[in-house]
């Protein structure tokens, strides 16, 4: 007698289907936005797995918003320039060469091959910055003290065209996302002194959520999540844990300040914030639709 039961394989991709419906029919209308860097914006593969789940999103209800980063980019079209970088705690001091720079590869290269990639997978991508629209006021964030090389002497560092986000008018990624496009941002905004602001993607993401009201913040990076002491994974924190860790030194250098747009986030509106390893391919599926998660989940 022929057996014409189903492939074990088919039946898999099916329970897979049946366990991420609840989620499709949770999420569906919500708006996500994804902090976009680190190493899985520099792998092609990782790029196009990264644009698949981003489709995939807009596909089952999701608006999806993408944020984007770029200082690697940046650095080495500096450095092919000729231009020297310095960088005082994590910020890059940028004159006004460096702006003009950092704005060509933020929102010209970076955002048009992130275009292009949702493109080839099936999406339609719009591709701005900060300044389309008045998407993102920026101000001048303050300088900062480093000692001087010489007398050992603590001096003030300007940053130059650095700048906060202190306004967000998100009628355009509204807009977008209601007419069926995906919208990809440049961290570049326009300050009310006329002058064009490098700011930081992790910062830029947050401020967008928080506007949007958004149902998740996914900040994608270069580590698993947040480890405890043991190196265990911690899946669900609150504010008040991220606060302990950081007094207990548990989390340390750049994890802080992306925990703390995380935690700003949720306090400003937003359902959860997730640190999710951008190097494992469809990460944020895995976050999505299934019961156990992928990453390090912040909530109110």
């Amino acid at each position: 007698m022929t057996d014409h039961s189903p492939a074990p394989e088919l039946l898999a991709k099916a329970e897979t289907l049946v366990e991420a419906l609840p989620y499709m029919q949770r999420y569906a209308g919500k708006t996500f936005v994804v902090k976009y860097g680190g190493h899985a914006m520099g792998d092609p593969e990782l790029a196009r797995d990264f644009a698949e789940d981003v489709v995939l999103m807009k596909a089952v209800g999701i608006n999806p918003v993408v944020v984007h980063g770029g200082g690697p980019q940046i650095g080495a079209m500096l450095k092919r320039l000729g231009v020297e970088s310095r960088f005082v705690d994590g910020l890059r001091i940028t004159d006004a060469e460096t702006a003009q720079i950092a704005e060509m590869v933020l929102a010209g290269s970076i955002n048009k091959e992130i275009v292009g990639w949702i493109g080839q997978a099936g999406g339609r991508a719009v591709g701005i910055s900060g300044k389309d629209a008045n998407l993102v006021v920026a101000e001048k964030v303050g300088g900062r003290r480093e000692p001087d090389p010489n007398s050992g002497i603590e001096r003030h560092v300007d940053l130059g065209f650095v700048g906060d986000p202190v306004a967000v008018d998100p009628s355009i990624l509204i807009n977008l996302a209601r007419d069926g496009f995906i919208p990809v941002v440049a961290p570049v905004g326009l300050g009310a002194d006329g002058a064009t602001y490098n700011i930081n993607a992790d910062t830029m993401a947050g401020a967008i959520a928080a506007a949007l009201g958004a149902e998740r913040l996914f900040m994608l990076t270069d580590v698993v999540g947040v480890l405890d002491k043991s190196g265990a994974l911690l899946t669900d924190l609150v504010p008040a844990d991220v606060a302990a860790l950081r007094a207990d030194g548990t989390i340390s250098g750049g994890m802080i300040p992306k925990l703390e747009t995380c935690v700003r986030a949720v306090e400003a509106g937003v359902d959860a914030a997730v640190i999710l390893d951008g190097r494992v391919p469809h990460a944020m599926l895995l976050e999505i639709f299934t019961k156990r998660g992928a990453g390090t989940l912040v909530r109110r």
